[in-house]
């Protein structure tokens, strides 16, 4: 493998259609999501989208700045509107799966409907906890769609948004999606679902008013209806290794590589509490609350991360048609190791929820809201022992990970464990100073400890399995930084968005007294008497009522413009880390690259629907707790 020199600064070169480098500057696409207003415009689009599906490459996913441009050249050879852009880059991503979508069996397929194509008024339906309700009564389409599609043996979900998908798809209960919403949602879908390689086809809703909602109803039809033809999956995917970064944590994974050492109690659905542990040896329970927690919950995204970083540099198998079987064949130190970067972070989520307070975690009480501080702290160290425990291993059949590949992986994980630890102890030492100066420099650096080790450990784990990494050290650590600080600045955002899914932690920072970029920006920015108005409404002993301080506190953040600062810086990171990618060799770590800048910086899409998930019929376990 071979790697040119680190560039500062995105490249903003043209790229060619599936190109792997460089990228493009991604370009905002919000508000480029005009519907054609006529049928005969729709099918003529939707014809000339087929036609050009057929020529693409279709051995990989596009990534969404690759299917921006072949449908902005698209319109462009058609003398069409820009603003046609969102709706054509679902109807040509929909015609590019076409073929994958039709070699999965119906009964492997998932329909999802939006619950906005009821009728708002004179609507029977109602929903209960096993959701809508819906009547055959013929105001609206969504019981006739679903009539056809259970016939045919979909599982369906009445839903809005990504994430519930992502688990459905890597619980293993479906292998392809079909589904109907607005353009705002579907953007996030291809974000998400898309550039995972997950076959998926959609028909946009002919607006986004979220009531009274119509769609090309004929088009739904025959999309639903799409036959069963067998054929070898073409396009790569990275569902399999999600799926194994998921079996990971399940009870068959975790006796075979993390056994208990004093008993093997089952993990229940529910979650362990102070009752349901009186009754184990007080010598057990500090194993069977570790474990529970570990089993439960997160993205696994880190495991993830290392999976898929040793299966790039070993063949790219793990997602290929035979990724499954690939994929059980990864070799139990690696898996291990996977593991372990999972295990370290969960315990430092069980140390912060302490340090801030939190009173939950994946959607159940935190740990230390159930068993105490005391106790809390205990199960953290012990999930940092079960870490190590992990990355020991045994020798068995791993003779061909040599001791020195032991010793750098075990010396990186334990630097990105102390690094995290500088990142929190700075954000604690300056929560609980009396002075609160706070450069915009400042918070990049806490950013950079928190946030990129967990990103570097997991890349350079799987790198360093594969083979030597010292050609890798210095773009996986500048990559890593990049993504990890432009991630950050996104969450921080999404706090303040109009459309934060928990609404509860909407500027939480604020009010639990974290510095943050935000902050930073506003106090360089302000002129000194709402620098002082901001500092009394973030200072502890502040007397307002909560609602009104972030009131006050988005106030001056909106003088100062901090918002739209921090997403210039957004985009800057970004560029630095897509410039590391363009250099990485071999095509299949550095297509990896890609798809964690194009997914870990997912944006949130204006007017994005976080409406809770009303599950109609799927037979499966859903949670949409926030993680």
């Amino acid at each position: 493998m071979s790697i040119a020199p680190p560039a500062d600064t995105a490249s903003d070169a043209s790229l060619s259609p599936q190109d792997s480098t460089p990228r493009r500057r991604r370009r905002a696409t919000s508000h480029l999501k005009i519907v054609p207003p006529t049928l005969e415009l729709r099918e003529h689009l939707k014809a000339q989208c087929a036609a050009l599906a057929l020529t693409l490459d279709r051995s990989k996913p596009m990534t969404k700045d690759e299917l921006e441009q072949v449908s902005r050249d698209l319109l462009k050879s058609l003398d069409m509107p820009e603003g046609y852009l969102g709706w054509i880059m679902v109807v040509l991503s929909g015609e590019f799966w076409r073929d994958a979508v039709a070699a999965v069996p119906p009964e492997r397929r998932l329909f999802l409907l939006p619950h906005c194509l009821k009728h708002a008024q004179g609507c029977p339906a109602e929903y209960d906890q096993f959701g809508m309700n819906c009547k055959k009564c013929g105001a609206c389409s969504i019981a006739d769609f679903r009539a056809t599609a259970e016939a045919m043996g979909y599982r369906v979900l009445v839903a809005e948004g990504s994430p519930v998908v992502m688990k459905i798809i890597i619980g293993g209960y479906v292998d392809a999606v079909i589904g109907v919403a607005c353009l705002n949602v579907l953007e996030k879908a291809i974000d998400k679902i898309l550039l995972a390689g997950i076959p998926c086809m959609a028909v946009p809703l002919l607006s986004d008013d979220c009531r009274n909602t119509k769609v090309d109803e004929e088009w739904v039809d025959a999309m639903v209806r799409t036959p069963h033809v067998p054929a070898k999956q073409e396009t790569r995917s990275y569902v399999h290794l999600m799926r194994a970064a998921e079996e990971l944590f399940q009870t068959q994974s975790m006796d075979q590589f993390a056994p208990r050492v004093r008993a093997k109690l089952p993990i229940t659905d529910s979650a362990v509490t102070r009752d349901s542990i009186a009754s184990v040896d007080p010598i057990v329970a500090t194993e069977h609350i570790a474990y529970d927690f570990l089993a439960r919950g997160g993205k696994h995204s880190r495991p993830f991360i290392t999976l898929a970083a040793y299966d790039a540099l070993t063949g790219d198998l793990g997602t290929t048609a035979d990724g499954s079987d690939h994929c059980q064949k990864i070799p139990p130190t690696v898996r291990r190791a996977a593991m372990s970067i999972e295990t370290f972070h969960k315990a430092s989520l069980v140390h912060d929820d302490i340090e801030d307070d939190d009173a939950f975690r994946y959607g159940q009480a935190a740990v230390h809201r159930r068993f105490g501080t005391s106790t809390a702290i205990n199960v953290g160290d012990y999930l940092i022992g079960l870490g190590y425990r992990l990355l020991s291993g045994r020798i068995d059949d791993d003779r061909r990970f040599d001791p020195q590949m032991r010793i750098d992986v075990l010396d990186c994980l334990a630097n990105a464990h102390t690094r995290l630890a500088e990142g929190q102890g700075a954000e604690l030492l300056w929560r609980d100073s009396i002075e609160k100066s706070l450069t915009p420099l400042d918070a990049l650096k806490i950013y950079a400890l928190k946030t990129s080790p967990a990103f570097e450990a997991a890349l350079y784990s799987g790198i360093r399995m594969a083979g030597d990494a010292t050609a890798l050290l210095e773009p996986i650590r500048v990559f890593s930084r990049n993504l990890g600080v432009a991630f950050q600045i996104l969450n921080d955002l999404d706090d303040w968005s109009p459309n934060a899914a928990n609404k509860v932690a909407a500027a939480g920072d604020v009010l639990g007294g974290r510095p943050t970029l935000l902050l930073a920006l506003a106090l360089q920015g302000l002129d000194a008497a709402d620098r002082d108005e901001l500092l009394r409404m973030i200072a502890d002993d502040c007397e307002l009522p909560d609602g009104q301080r972030i009131a006050a506190v988005r106030r001056l953040y909106d003088r100062a413009n901090v918002f739209e600062s921090a997403r210039r810086l957004v985009d800057k990171h970004q560029g630095r880390a897509e410039a590391i990618a363009d250099e990485i060799n071999p095509e299949p770590l550095r297509r990896l690259f890609y798809f964690l800048i194009d997914t870990v910086l997912e944006r949130s899409g204006d007017g994005d629907s976080q409406s809770p998930v009303q599950v109609v019929s799927l037979g499966l376990p859903i949670t949409s707790a926030a993680e």
